[in-house]
């Protein structure tokens, strides 16, 4: 990994994507705790053409489903939970599915296996997923999804797909538990338990679930392309709820999110035991890429990594570390549409 080629190559990729697809955000590579490279690109805030930098912080989508995974462990390692405890056993009927079957275990949700309903299906969502998942909010408005407990009407009432450990499948209602299950254990709200679990010991200190309506500094806001040609940008602000649950929705910025890798891979978030533990395949997932205790793995040998990734109407984000090479990258941006192919020149670029 040459410094120099590779920052000269992907500047011309950020800057082609950002002409080509108004691509919007900051990337970040470091090596054995050097930043290695690193660039921001497009703007925090359209209206007034604030310009994004290394102190922007940006939504992060599903990549919050990995600090919910690490409360729970957490929660596993003080032994107030364990992986096998049925979510049954944890949450009272008014606060789970009507339909949740009794075996269903927290190693379940975790894994993506539990086979319960979800209430916005990836696998069958279409290039159209934006307009699919703002429709979501038209019933039951972002105002009134504040707290986890709040989603369940969406998926409460679904009958399970199938039996738990058939196979993986993707699933936002399955960490929407998870997170009602850290509050009922931990007694204490979601926001609160991941702040004190996971952002304060990893010094992520500029991170937060942090409200819609909440005026604070250097936040990017998520925005939606036009609808048609010379129509204006809008922002994200129906088309997600107001606050982010244990699916997603959490803020952070670049640096924060490196230390959130650094802290990770060192054992100080999850003890060694379980960090062995959820960093094991434990379910294929597809081409190259298995699910461990709510982290992705991918490849394998040196150049082997694991990590999280998201997107929301507005915002997209990926992190990942690669443990033999002691290289953390991640790539976040408030428009949709290019942080995927921005971590493919950052992946390309690490593995040469």
């Amino acid at each position: 990994m040459q410094t120099s080629e590779l920052g000269d190559a992907l500047d011309r990729e950020l800057d082609r994507l950002a002409a080509e697809r108004d691509f919007s955000g900051s990337v970040l590579i470091t090596r054995a705790g050097r930043t290695v490279y690193e660039a921001h690109r497009g703007l925090a805030d359209r209206a007034w053409g604030a310009p994004i930098g290394d102190r922007t912080r940006f939504a992060l989508g599903s990549v919050t489903k990995i600090f919910t995974a690490v409360a729970v462990l957490d929660l596993v390692a003080e032994g107030r939970l364990a992986l096998d405890t049925a979510v049954a056993s944890v949450l009272p009927p008014e606060r789970r599915p009507s339909t949740l079957r009794d075996d269903v275990t927290v190693r379940h949700l975790l894994t993506h296996t539990s086979g319960i309903a979800d209430y916005f299906e990836e696998e069958t969502a279409t290039d159209a997923w934006v307009e699919e998942f703002a429709a979501l909010w038209r019933d039951l408005p972002v105002y009134r999804v504040v707290e986890p407990v709040h989603y369940l009407p969406l998926f409460a009432s679904l009958a399970p797909y199938r039996a738990p450990g058939e196979r993986f499948q993707y699933s936002n209602a399955g960490f929407i538990l998870l997170g009602l299950v850290v509050e009922d254990v931990a007694g204490t709200d979601y926001a609160t338990a991941v702040g004190d679990r996971v952002f304060s010991p990893a010094g992520m200190d500029r991170s937060g679930l942090f409200a819609a309506d909440q005026v604070r500094p250097d936040v990017a806001t998520g925005y939606l392309r036009p609808s048609a040609p010379g129509e204006p940008w809008r922002t994200n602000v129906f088309a997600t709820p107001s606050v982010g649950a244990p699916d997603g929705g959490a803020f952070s910025s670049a640096r924060d999110l490196d230390r959130f890798l650094t802290a990770y891979a060192a054992g100080e978030l999850v003890k060694p035991d379980l960090l062995e533990q959820a960093l094991r395949p434990h379910v294929h997932v597809g081409r190259s890429t298995s699910m461990g205790l709510g982290v992705f793995l991918f490849g394998e040998g040196e150049r082997r990594a694991y990590g999280a990734e998201g997107a929301d109407p507005g915002a997209e984000a990926l992190i990942r570390r690669y443990p033999g090479l002691d290289v953390n990258t991640v790539v976040l941006s408030n428009v949709n549409g290019s942080a995927w192919t921005v971590d493919e020149a950052v992946r390309a670029a690490v593995k040469r």
